[in-house]
């Protein structure tokens, strides 16, 4: 079973996208969730993470707080990450995977197909 984003693209400073993550089964339904980015030249980073259950808390990276939100629907086995007010330093490709701790990229394999971000200035 694989991770697929989708929902990136080219857009301009101060500009939003909404990016979704889906996976056949209950791979997204059944685990906390994480958003990570990875620019080139850089290490994958943190980016949000939301809880399974508990009522979906929620626990984001410093350098997106305010401008970014993870959600997610169980139902469709959906994660999604709205991100609001891009910045050029938020270009890179964008995964989600399940995560054991907050705020930590997990040792996660295979990550999955990304999706490109790319904020012009």
């Amino acid at each position: 079973v694989q991770l697929q984003a989708c929902g990136g693209g080219l857009v301009q400073t101060g500009g939003s996208l909404r990016l979704s993550c889906a996976a056949s089964g209950s791979l997204v339904s059944l685990n906390d969730m994480g958003w990570f980015r990875q620019a080139p030249g850089k290490e994958r980073e943190f980016v949000a993470d939301i809880s399974r259950g508990g009522g979906h808390s929620t626990y984001y990276a410093d350098s997106v707080k305010g401008r970014f939100t993870i959600s997610r629907d169980n139902a469709k086995n959906t994660v999604y990450l709205q991100m609001n007010n891009l910045k050029p330093e938020d270009t890179a490709v964008y995964y989600c995977a399940p995560f054991t701790d907050w705020g930590r990229v997990p040792q996660y394999d295979p990550w999955g197909q990304g999706t490109q971000v790319t904020v012009s200035s």
